[in-house]
């Protein structure tokens, strides 16, 4: 089997038709027909082994660019559910925190009235009440609603209503019932009796 390679394979130089002694027209003579042929032949079979190898670069650069677009993807698809944990675990601890806030509120309120009434002055309940509200106010929670306030239906309940010339604007005269809220949201309206111009 002769090697009709133009390329040496180990050099990477081009071989002279002298170095291969079993090719004909070695030693100068000329090759003739056959010659041209077989150097014909070598040219199409190395234009071949390079379209081959650009071919299958081709497709190696190929398949890198769709492994690389399945990498990107992936990790943006990690990023939104890494973001998406973290949103829904801060949505369920709020949620938590309200719902117990929102059941403590019928004791804050008669803690509230008992203040009112003077229960809690100088009684050991009254240092348990301030204890309770402050660790309360620790998670957000703030009690509002005073006599004088501009009524604001966003915040207040009106539970009775009157009129009268001393007043410029609709105020709150009474609160029946303080409100509360967690930052700005609103877990009770304060129920308040209001008066308006006459």
């Amino acid at each position: 089997m002769r090697d009709r390679r133009r390329l040496d394979p180990e050099t990477g130089e081009v071989r002279s038709p002298a170095a291969d002694p079993q090719v004909p027209g070695a030693g100068g003579a000329p090759a003739g027909a056959d010659g041209l042929e077989q150097d014909e032949a070598a040219e199409r079979a190395d234009e071949q082994g390079v379209a081959d190898v650009t071919d299958e670069l081709a497709a190696s650069l190929a398949l890198a660019e769709e492994r690389l677009g399945d990498l990107q993807r992936l990790q943006a698809e990690y990023v939104n559910y890494r973001r998406r944990v973290d949103r829904d675990r801060d949505v369920a601890r709020a949620s938590a925190t309200t719902s117990l806030l929102e059941a403590l509120l019928p004791v804050l309120d008669d803690v509230e009235l008992a203040r009112q009434h003077g229960d809690l002055e100088g009684g050991p309940f009254a240092s348990i009440s301030d204890k309770l509200e402050a660790a309360l106010g620790r998670f957000g929670l703030s009690r509002y609603g005073q006599v004088g306030e501009v009524f604001d239906p966003s915040v207040h309940e009106a539970l009775m209503h009157a009129e009268s010339a001393e007043v410029a604007e609709t105020l709150v005269t009474t609160v029946l019932q303080p409100g509360y809220k967690v930052g700005e949201k609103v877990l009770r309206p304060a129920r308040v009796a209001v008066t308006s111009p006459a």
